[in-house]
């Protein structure tokens, strides 16, 4: 028996093969392309990701060296707030999806919260704030400005449910990723009818919802010839990346807080039932754990700082790992060892596509503050990954507030692959820092799932148990724990001081 889980990214799709052990036996990947047809907007069109999918899924079938017949369950995962606007009988979008780091809605948010009487009482119904990314405002935007398009539309799909609907032509969803389209209570698992009401949108437009290891259908012979699959594997419904990727690193318990630094950086942590953030910073969804749920901080730019860095100023080290056959990141990481922690003063906000977690400002902007005659190229390095770093202790600060149990925090994503920066985490958070010997995300996560699904474990923490255990731990420098604690206070600061000058900034552009 052999598991497939599939994982449509924003810059590309991952497809993973692991054995009824959970051991991994092979990854692919095949990269898809993005547009910003506007400042602020991010689109796809969605077929882009089903052809992503295909060749992803060919080539681990063949890295793996596994028979297609031998394939017993796939799990789905995706990037989350993605909205597939579909006409119910045709699976060809009625226009390119818009994207969860899009930042057009903002008009459409304040709607939303008007609608229901206040920011406070739509955490009450939904158990998160309108947000510029989410479902919902997109859905209402389209309305707004596309009326043709929106008059044609009868299901709006999230992005792994739309592959899911070109696999098994069933129109489903599953609990965590629902949880971000805005349009769901959280607190009792089911689409929100009063908050769809006061929005005037017709609850048939959604999808019907599962749990996430619950079985939405079985691949088509269709769909089974254009993937190099077989008819009739069970399609699990999976789950949203950012649920998904906690199942693959074991976040099924409580105390136990996942840090992922990827283009975004999210801190996530697992809780028993579901505690809201009355201020809204922190999203509070449904686990891919069924009657579970989570509470997590996404900032948007996270090791999206990091790759604007090389892009832009990192030039030299791109050529140069060209050269040595080396990955021009490390380059960079090592041109930042050899600076001094905190730059003597400097500071790096890492707001480069606006933020959300904890400011929801699609105005902030992103730069360094501090620099001085002495500041050299190697602090400019390392004050970007502090100010990454700083940002996600933003979103671990708020569950401590929360009284969200922290007894250890598991390092995931791209900031878990170099040692420097697994320590540079563990001091700022001062928090012993885990890696584990699951390295490979939502993936490997809804690989987990489909294998709950069919038969392979009872539950997810059975597998997560079964599959997952702890290889390293990296404990925070105590003098630099404190250094660290001493600047996150004034990192912290910075936000607000200058908050009102990023909108008169906004309206520059």
């Amino acid at each position: 028996m052999h598991l497939l889980g599939i994982d449509i990214g924003t810059s590309g799709t991952k497809t993973l093969i692991c054995d009824d052990r959970g051991k991994v036996l092979a990854t692919a990947t095949a990269e898809h392309p993005i547009a910003s047809p506007k400042p602020g907007w991010s689109e796809q069109n969605p077929l882009d990701w089903w052809k992503s999918v295909c060749k992803a899924t060919k080539a681990v079938l063949a890295k793996a060296r596994v028979n297609p017949g031998d394939i017993t369950g796939i799990g789905l995962s995706g990037q989350m707030h993605g909205s597939v606007f579909l006409d119910g009988k045709s699976t060809q979008p009625l226009r390119p999806a818009i994207l969860w780091n899009d930042q057009r809605t903002a008009e459409q948010c304040a709607h939303i919260e008007s609608a229901v009487g206040g920011r406070e009482k739509l955490i009450g119904l939904v158990a998160n704030p309108a947000l510029t990314g989410f479902t919902a405002p997109k859905i209402l935007w389209v309305r707004e400005n596309e009326p043709r398009v929106f008059g044609k539309t009868r299901k709006v799909l999230l992005p792994k449910d739309y592959i899911r609907l070109l696999m098994t032509g069933e129109y489903a969803s599953e609990v965590s990723d629902a949880s971000g389209t805005l349009l769901l209570d959280v607190a009792k698992r089911k689409w929100s009818s009063a908050l769809m009401s006061r929005l005037k949108l017709e609850a048939s437009l959604m999808p019907r919802l599962v749990e996430s290891p619950d079985v939405t259908g079985q691949l088509t012979p269709a769909a089974a010839r254009e993937m190099g699959l077989r008819a009739g594997i069970a399609v699990v419904g999976g789950a949203g990346d950012q649920a998904a990727g906690a199942v693959g690193n074991g976040i099924v318990t409580r105390g136990i807080v996942s840090a992922t630094i990827g283009t975004s950086g999210v801190m996530f942590a697992h809780a028993d039932r579901p505690t809201r953030d009355p201020l809204g910073r922190v999203h509070t969804m449904c686990h891919a754990v069924p009657g579970k749920w989570c509470v997590f901080g996404c900032m948007l730019s996270a090791g999206g700082s990091f790759q604007w860095l090389r892009n832009t100023l990192g030039s030299d080290e791109v050529a140069r790992a060209k050269k040595l056959r080396v990955n021009p990141y490390d380059l960079l990481i090592d041109e930042a060892r050899a600076a001094s922690p905190g730059g003597e003063g400097l500071f790096f906000m890492p707001y480069l596509t606006g933020e959300r977690c904890p400011h929801p400002d699609p105005n902030a902007r992103g730069g360094w503050i501090g620099i001085t005659a002495r500041t050299t190229r190697p602090m400019l390095i390392r004050a970007v990954l502090e100010g990454v770093t700083f940002g996600m202790r933003d979103a671990l600060e708020i569950m401590r507030d929360m009284k969200i149990d922290i007894a250890q925090v598991r390092a995931s994503g791209g900031g878990a692959r170099s040692a420097f920066w697994r320590q540079l985490q563990a001091d700022i958070y001062d928090k012993p820092l885990v890696s584990t010997n699951a390295a490979e995300g939502p993936a490997y996560g809804v690989a987990l799932l489909a294998g709950v699904g069919t038969g392979v474990w009872s539950s997810v923490e059975e597998a997560c148990k079964a599959t997952i255990r702890q290889t390293a731990v990296v404990k925070p420098g105590r003098k630099l724990a404190g250094a660290y604690t001493a600047q996150y206070a004034v990192y912290r600061q910075l936000y607000h001081d200058l908050k009102i000058r990023f909108a008169e900034m906004a309206k520059l552009v």
